[in-house]
């Protein structure tokens, strides 16, 4: 009989972990409590680091022939006036592959269509999970009844999971910025694959697609809660007079298409990622901002890690003190680089402080912007077996 595990959470760091499970040959269970898959969510940028994850799970192909490469844009002030350029071709030269962005549905897609459409458990919430046997974890799961040699809790920021592993851990906490975000109903002429802007406490921000369409986020400075009666109108009235195509993206959006959703984050980091038999992983693990682009990155690492920990028959238990080990630090540090790039970047509102910063970019030769993405990017994933 072989190894079986249980992945709570069908989410991008679940699909992988499910794969990577699967590639070395266990059988798996994904259980998520949506009771439909419609892949909410914008865009998402996947940098080296993830496209290489993806390449030991066997999908990397298939994702960057879905995917835009991002090989022009850069970050701007409201008026248009260029801060610093992002120099993709560099990028490719250095890892082999530029950044490229993707609708979050055509990733949950390209995952899911890798996995047997019996492995996953949808509509089913973990209600209870029993670690009392050391060899197996047990779990309720709506009507079902689940047993397995390993559980991988990919439920998300607000993992239940974690609360009941770590139940004197804080838990998510605000960032103190808000985001709007959709994607458009029809494609747009646009000049660059990426760019941001900065304005005092405001971001804005776009990623082109294959299909010509494209992804656009507005982060603001605001409290926790507040929400518009009409976001699109809202997001208008934010960034009127910001330079194109801002006002192009925003006309060719649906209104009903608009998600909003406040940043929370694990500020407070986990003490391990491994708890006996059950792993946490993704966002369960270590939620960060998305200031570097790096979250669904590090889910990536992460199953890609546990997979290749797992594969070398040292056992469960060791091989997650493995992952641990090698997931944690690596994930806190890009958490705290976030949280850093936040404070520099969108965050910043203070008039003296955003201009001393516009002015150190716009001075800083194009290099130093590379060398911040391959700080993060440059990861050398593991082989698994």
């Amino acid at each position: 009989m072989g190894n079986s595990a249980v992945v709570v959470g069908g989410g991008i760091g679940g699909l992988a972990a499910a794969i990577g499970l699967r590639l070395i040959g266990w059988e798996v269970t994904v259980v998520e409590r949506a009771r439909t898959l419609d892949d909410a969510g914008a865009g998402i940028s996947l940098h080296a680091n993830g496209l290489r994850a993806l390449d030991v799970l066997g999908v990397g192909a298939a994702v960057r022939a879905a995917a835009r490469p991002q090989y022009t844009g850069g970050t701007r002030t409201p008026d248009g006036r260029l801060l610093a350029r992002m120099d993709g071709a560099a990028l490719e030269r250095e890892l082999g592959t530029p950044i490229v962005g993707i609708p979050r549905s055509e990733l949950h897609r390209l995952l899911r269509a890798v996995l047997p459409p019996e492995s996953l458990l949808i509509g089913a919430e973990v209600t209870s999970v029993d670690r009392s046997d050391a060899s197996r974890v047990r779990l309720a799961a709506g009507d079902t009844e689940l047993a397995a040699d390993l559980v991988v809790a990919a439920d998300g920021i607000g993992s239940r999971l974690r609360t009941q592993l770590f139940p004197g851990h804080p838990g998510p906490t605000y960032s103190g910025s808000t985001v709007l975000r959709a994607i458009t109903g029809t494609p747009v002429d646009l000049r660059t694959d990426f760019e941001l802007t900065w304005g005092p406490g405001a971001e804005f921000g776009h990623i082109a697609f294959a299909d010509g369409r494209a992804e656009w986020h507005a982060v603001l400075n605001a409290p926790a809660g507040v929400r518009h009666p009409v976001p699109l109108d809202e997001v208008r009235r934010r960034f009127d007079g910001w330079h194109d195509p801002i006002p192009a993206l925003l006309a060719a959006t649906r209104p009903d298409a608009v998600l909003h959703h406040d940043v929370n984050e694990l500020v407070a980091p986990l003490p391990s990622y491994a708890v006996g038999r059950i792993a946490l992983l993704g966002d369960a693990a270590h939620a960060m901002t998305p200031n570097l682009g790096q979250g669904a990155c590090q889910a990536l690492e992460d199953a890609a890690t546990l997979a290749a920990a797992l594969s070398t028959g040292d056992g469960v238990e060791s091989a997650l003190v493995r992952y641990d080990a090698e997931r944690r630090p690596r994930s806190q540090s890009v958490a705290r680089a976030a949280r850093q790039a936040g404070r520099m970047g969108q965050q910043l509102s203070r008039p003296v402080a955003v201009a001393l910063r516009n002015t150190a970019l716009r001075l800083a030769p194009s290099r130093v912007t590379v060398r911040a993405v391959l700080r993060h990017a440059d990861w050398t994933p593991p082989r698994l077996g």
